[in-house]
């Protein structure tokens, strides 16, 4: 069998402070991109992880691997192929979505509801409730306060632009102003109060976002240090894709839609 973690992305991201036990509390619009990993499993007598991909030597196939982590919370004995497609350390969520991706695929070799298994999810990280149904949402708290966004996006142009720089999410909330900047309305109207601390982190962000400068909104995803662009049609996207491509053919670039 076999899922897709589908790249996740912050449309917004609003900080409204820090808690006393060192979270962050947020409010931010998650939306998730048609592409992604993909995780393959199989029944097995113990756990094993697989690494592949483009990315998959900046991965470790260790116990602490969100994938095995989830398969341990479960009890499941699973041999895992991930295709790792995604930058690590990239805003995109790869982690969890692989994570929530194992969830999912167990769930289904097991014959249970997605519903079964979804308790499961937070306990892994803030970010696995949302990446578990991959729908766009309101996340609150941690983010995963989850209320489903009343808009469709389905099939919204994305471009993904990543400098191939790893950017620690934890670096980037202790590089954090402390400033609430107020409540997040219209994710159209938002921002992503992260982008000055990851931009002091790994400059070339700054590139990025004025790179991806020409379509309708431009922003970094979660704590970096990929960007979005959203665009009107299929054919601007690509043509932004070519520019970017020419002009920094170090960058790491993904055109896909919103699901």
């Amino acid at each position: 069998m076999q899922e897709t973690a589908y790249a996740k992305l912050n449309l917004a991201l609003h900080v409204r402070g820090r808690e006393a036990d060192g979270y962050h509390r947020i409010e931010t619009v998650f939306a998730f991109c048609e592409d992604g990993d993909v995780l393959f499993g199989r029944e097995s007598e113990r756990p094993a992880l697989e690494l592949s991909g483009p990315f998959a030597r900046e991965l470790s196939a260790e116990p602490d691997n969100l994938v095995l982590r989830a398969a341990a919370m479960l009890g499941a004995h699973v041999a895992f192929s991930l295709d790792k497609r995604l930058p690590i350390a990239s805003g995109l969520g790869g982690g969890s979505a692989d994570a929530a991706a194992a969830l999912r695929l167990i769930a289904r070799m097991r014959g249970l509801a997605y519903e079964d298994v979804f308790g499961f999810a937070a306990a892994i990280g803030a970010d696995v409730p949302a990446c578990f149904f991959s729908q766009s949402a309101r996340g609150e708290g941690r983010g995963d306060a989850l209320e489903p966004l009343d808009e469709d996006l389905a099939g919204t142009p994305v471009l993904l632009v990543n400098p191939r720089r790893p950017l620690s999410t934890a670096a980037v909330f202790a590089a954090w102003d402390g400033q609430d900047r107020g409540p997040l309305a219209d994710w159209r109207d938002g921002r992503n109060d992260l982008e000055a601390a990851a931009i002091a982190l790994v400059p070339e962000i700054r590139d990025v976002l004025d790179a991806l400068a020409g379509g309708p909104i431009a922003r970094m995803s979660g704590s970096g240090a990929t960007c979005f662009g959203l665009f009107e049609s299929e054919a601007d996207r690509d043509r932004a894709a070519a520019e970017i491509a020419a002009s920094h053919p170090g960058w790491w670039l993904s055109q896909t839609r919103l699901r």
